[in-house]
């Protein structure tokens, strides 16, 4: 089984909730737990409010979500174009913030680590930052 999905929408905090709704009804026709579901939700949130408050900074632009199932794997690729990423290694690390004064937990990488199987991160300054994300749902006799 093989399915794709692909949306955007403006980078506003009130758009967090229909990103992750959308990423969550898209993978419902591989009957996921709902520990899948809230996994998946967590990790795009975290990926949405991540371009909304680091990427955009308060400014206008867009976020753009892509969906592929491919058999019983669902990847999520989240694309900004705002500043960007300096050191990417560094922003994945725990705790790490680029905005303390905000009083950001510095744990939304750790977080879509922890929920997917599989993160990637690509940043360049200047050109923005895309996500991949990727997460087995099991079978458990479905």
């Amino acid at each position: 089984m093989k399915n794709n999905m692909r949306f955007e929408f403006p980078a506003k905090s009130e758009n967090e909730k229909f990103a992750r709704t959308v990423c969550a009804a898209f993978v419902l026709e591989l009957d996921p737990t709902v520990d899948e579901i809230d996994e998946i939700k967590t990790a795009v949130s975290e990926a949405v409010t991540n371009s909304i408050i680091h990427g955009y900074d308060g400014n206008e632009g867009t976020i753009e979500i892509e969906g592929d199932i491919d058999g019983r794997e669902v990847v999520y690729v989240i694309t900004d174009h705002g500043c960007g990423i300096r050191d990417v290694k560094q922003a994945m690390e725990p705790l790490f913030t680029g905005k303390p004064e905000s009083e950001r937990s510095g744990m939304g990488f750790s977080i879509m680590e922890a929920f997917m199987d599989d993160l990637k991160v690509e940043s360049g300054v200047g050109v923005g930052t895309k996500i991949t994300m990727k997460k087995r749902i099991s079978d458990d006799g479905r």
